[in-house]
């Protein structure tokens, strides 16, 4: 294990069981519900969103590219699963207070953390601003199931580095299949869903 990995982890989540509030706070943010939620919302609202027509039509065309993303981000945190099982902190260490609950899968790199970057990536293409805040909201989406005893930092650094290179990856692929997309923008724009 990294030295710093195990002193971080160490210090975050022992800054945990002194402030209910803060542990409250982190335990919302920290759910499998939540961040996932803010994230399918954003890409909602970005496929409405845009001045013009064509700006909506460029933002749709991230949006899809994000959606790819996502799906490709949890397949590439499997296939790195399935090559390194990584264990949790609160199975290593006994100077964790966990915050939640103990998860069965590895934790490397942290698959959430992977999807809100694969969806800030996506965003930050199509708008600066929103793609910003989109990062910020998986970066404390990380730290707090950092605090919260459920990933290392290197975790949360891996699943932004997984989620980043999906969605670069993905929007090479997108060039390959953009006659398919068109098609598919053209037809939700037909049912008045775009």
């Amino acid at each position: 294990m990294n030295p710093i990995d195990r002193e971080v982890v160490i210090w975050l989540n022992g800054l945990s069981g002194n402030v209910a509030l803060i542990d409250d706070l982190a335990r919302v943010i920290a759910t499998d519900y939540l961040m996932p939620l803010v994230f399918s919302l954003a890409m909602f609202g970005m496929w409405f969103a845009g001045r013009s027509s064509g700006e909506r039509l460029r933002f749709q065309h991230w949006v899809l590219i994000g959606i790819s993303s996502i799906g490709l981000s949890n397949v590439s945190v499997v296939l790195i699963n399935l090559a390194w099982e990584r264990t949790r902190p609160y199975a290593v260490l006994d100077e964790i207070e966990l915050l939640f609950y103990r998860a069965t899968d590895p934790s490397f790199p942290a698959n959430p953390v992977a999807i809100g970057f694969a969806a800030g990536a996506a965003a930050w293409m199509a708008n600066r601003k929103f793609g910003y805040w989109l990062f910020g909201a998986a970066l404390v989406y990380g730290l707090s199931r950092v605090y919260a005893g459920v990933f290392y930092p290197t975790d949360v650094l891996g699943g932004a580095v997984v989620g980043v290179l999906t969605t670069w990856g993905t929007t090479y692929l997108h060039r390959l299949f953009q006659p398919v997309t068109n098609l598919f923008v053209r037809l939700t724009r037909g049912l008045a869903l775009g």
